[in-house]
């Protein structure tokens, strides 16, 4: 089970009770969001960190349920690591 904060609430509430609107703009929108996902995820730097063979795996099979490549994946944990968006759950 997922949980939502009120606004993810409120926001899942209205798409299912087809409630929500396009905006005026929404196609500038799209493609200012796909920029930024995609700077989000732009690789300019490499870096090599030793991991065990247990936590390699582990990550290959995350990765690929998610369906993108390992070296993606772990990039994205510590970019919301970084930015404190990185929920442990247990």
């Amino acid at each position: 089970m997922t949980n939502f904060d009120s606004e993810e609430q409120e926001i899942l509430e209205a798409f299912e009770a087809n409630r929500l609107k396009r905006s005026a703009n929404w196609q500038a929108e799209i493609a200012q969001h796909q920029e930024i996902a995609a700077a989000t995820f732009a690789q300019n730097q490499i870096i090599n960190i030793p991991v065990s063979d247990k936590d390699l795996r582990s990550l290959q099979k995350r990765a690929l349920a998610e369906g993108i490549p390992y070296s993606l994946y772990v990039s994205s944990i510590l970019h919301k690591f970084l930015e404190g968006k990185l929920v442990e759950v247990s």
